[in-house]
């Protein structure tokens, strides 16, 4: 990095934080501080909700997705333009209706108290780790462009973001992430041309096109019925469309993005936005990934994209290893370049049986290079068990710092900061709201009267939350892709938690008690299922949902019919 790349970087990141500080300095009121001012307009909502959900991790993670198994993580959002449909057609005119300031509180009147809390308890412990991960993220990124310590740079990027959030809340995360997201687009539009120029001359995107899908990156389908395939059609359709009708109808972070605004119709366009916009978004950023991976194919990579992790290694007791494995996948990478050019070649001659013999020896030598890569991580772990050998959240990195001119390195890595920034304000003012208004207004009652001082109580929380969530990353370890992470954190939780509002919505004879112990009974079926089978994760959305809503409607029908059930809030 230069000093271009500095100012770039620097101003984004400080910019961005300093403009939240000075707009929401003036914030005193509880209902702005938690929901944002209520003339917002349908594109801010849209811009947000968007914001929230694209962490760090999607463009920094989902690159590298897409390089290694190609664009088929695109199906893990199928199921989101009609979980949106949905949400709007049901969820949101409830939340208007009532004027509530968390998705909990309708819970509350009705089931009761204990359901409630339950649920508030449930998205803050997922939400709460989720919000680990997403500063982790970022943190990977600083550490590997700065060589600082990867717990320094976790400390610096979360205590950044805590100031504005804390400062401004809701109001001061709106308003960032409209700027945010435009940053986000301009770096993503940049990466996208100048890793079109960097492919070999003559080849271009259609010829890109080709070379991906013959190595398998561009099978964006797959109508497998195979349950321990992870993203198929079907667990799209099914799994997704629970996991994003959870996560945009009953998580905070979400909800909070959309229920403040001007009107119903702002909310609702806000979130057709996002059903209109989502997949082609994640397909874009897929895509990119699977571009990299041709670029690839011509210029050779490191063996092992974490770079630090392999230098390491490289130069210990075992270096001489560790050189070998550098070596033999020089060759092997030179091999498969040839095959690739012989294979292009004979797509020019249209000889069947000769395309045909090309693309099997391109094949053959790309098994030979991924055998090697499978190799060099096989040798990181005999050196090191504790080694971690998932490499494909610094694939997109690599490319940025290794081939992108001066200028794009600074804004490529201002995106991903911009993301992280955008993504934890919102979740950590989402924590903040539901432990003020769901915990400590339940138990301290009296207070709801005393604006003020509600006002400091929920900055303190978001505080709070924003050091957890700085705590988590510095001590867990990740070693899924982080994309899959936060869906598997997710889709552990969300199921129960969308249970219990679908049965407060559909079964109307169900009480408090029952859906109670029946998401006590579903969340503990989807933690013994996660640790016992090998299922695809998406599917615990449908189990952790279905389970609650038949245990409860059981527990009703053995409990009796309730003569006093609470009057729904949708009919009143």
């Amino acid at each position: 990095m230069n000093t271009l790349d500095w100012i770039i970087l620097l101003g984004t990141m400080l910019g961005i934080a300093a403009y939240g500080v000075w707009r929401t300095r003036n914030v005193d009121s509880l209902n702005t501080y938690l929901k944002g001012n209520q003339s917002t307009g349908w594109a801010t909502i849209g811009i947000s909700v968007m914001a929230t959900q694209a962490s760090a991790i999607t463009f920094l993670s989902i690159p590298g997705q897409g390089f290694e198994s190609g664009v088929g993580f695109v199906q893990n959002y199928f199921g989101l333009p009609l979980a949106l449909i949905i949400v709007c057609a049901v969820f949101l005119p409830i939340y208007r209706r009532l004027g509530v300031y968390t998705a909990y509180e309708f819970l509350g009147r009705r089931f009761d108290a204990k359901t409630r809390l339950l649920s508030a308890v449930l998205f803050l412990v997922q939400r709460g780790l989720a919000t680990g991960v997403t500063i982790y993220a970022p943190a990977i990124i600083l550490s590997a462009v700065l060589g600082w310590r990867l717990d320094l740079t976790i400390i610096c990027t979360g205590l950044l973001v805590i100031i504005y959030t804390v400062t401004g809340g809701s109001a001061a995360v709106n308003l960032t992430q409209r700027w945010q997201m435009a940053i986000i687009f301009g770096g993503m539009v940049t990466a996208f041309i100048v890793l079109l120029t960097k492919l070999p001359d003559g080849l271009g995107f259609s010829g890109a096109a080709h070379v991906a899908g013959a190595m398998g990156k561009l099978q964006a389908v797959d109508f497998s019925l195979n349950p321990d395939r992870r993203y198929t059609f079907w667990t799209g359709m099914l799994g997704g469309t629970f996991l994003m009708l959870s996560y945009f109808g009953t998580d905070q972070s979400q909800v909070q993005r959309y229920i403040g605004g001007a009107a119903l119709r702002e909310g609702r366009l806000g979130l057709m936005f996002n059903a209109l916009l989502k997949i082609p978004m994640q397909f874009s950023i897929l895509l990119l990934g699977a571009l990299v991976f041709v670029f690839y194919q011509f210029e050779q990579p490191p063996v092992f994209f974490n770079q630090v992790e392999w230098h390491r290694h490289e130069q210990g007791a075992n270096g001489a290893k560790f050189t070998a494995l550098d070596a033999q996948f020089g060759a092997a990478f030179a091999e498969q370049k040839s095959a690739i050019k012989t294979w292009l070649t004979a797509r020019t001659t249209h000889d069947a049986t000769t395309e045909t013999a090309a693309r099997d020896a391109m094949l053959a030598a790309q098994k030979q290079v991924q055998e090697l890569r499978s190799a060099a991580k096989a040798a990181l772990l005999a050196d090191d068990p504790r080694a971690k050998t998932k490499d494909s959240d610094y694939v997109f990195i690599t490319f940025i710092l290794d081939y992108l001119p001066h200028g794009a390195i600074g804004l490529l890595l201002a995106v991903m900061i911009a993301a992280a920034l955008g993504s934890k304000a919102g979740e950590l003012n989402a924590l903040a709201t539901t432990t003020t208004i769901d915990l400590w207004r339940h138990f301290r009652p009296l207070a709801a009267h005393d604006e003020a001082r509600n006002v400091r109580v929920a900055k303190w929380f978001t505080a709070f939350w924003g050091f957890f969530a700085i705590g988590f990353a510095l001590y867990a370890s990740f070693a899924e892709n982080l994309i899959e992470a936060i869906n598997i954190l997710g889709s552990i939780f969300y199921g129960v938690v969308l249970g219990i509002f679908l049965v407060a919505f559909f079964l109307k004879r169900v009480g408090g008690t029952a859906v109670f112990w029946a998401a006590v009974a579903a969340q503990l079926l989807v933690f013994i299922l996660f640790f016992s089978l090998k299922i695809s994760y998406l599917w615990y959305n449908l189990i952790g949902c279905a389970a609650c809503a038949i245990l409860s409607w059981i527990l009703q029908w053995i409990m009796g019919s309730q003569s006093q059930l609470p009057k729904s809030p949708e009919n009143a």
